[in-house]
């Protein structure tokens, strides 16, 4: 694993030292990493937004719609697909 030394304000540095207290992280490094991962989770759901909406025109949300995907989660076969 590499390392890495980051510059903290005194008021980062506390809020950091706070969430690891009481956030339920064991060190600063663990709590860093989890912020980072949420980060790259955050950039991979607007990846897929955005690709959707370059993706054309959607579907109607009518009650059909939804009553298909219901069937469709219950397992049941459209006879119309």
């Amino acid at each position: 694993m590499a390392t890495m030394n980051v510059s903290l304000p005194d008021s980062l540095k506390d809020f950091v030292e706070s969430q690891v207290a009481h956030g339920g992280y064991g060190t600063s490094s663990e709590f860093v990493r989890e912020l980072i991962r949420r980060e790259q989770d955050r950039l991979r759901l607007r990846a897929a937004v955005l690709d959707g909406m370059s993706s054309g025109e959607g579907s109607v949300l009518d009650s059909a719609y939804f009553e298909a995907l219901r069937d469709r989660a219950r397992g049941i076969a459209d006879p119309d697909a």
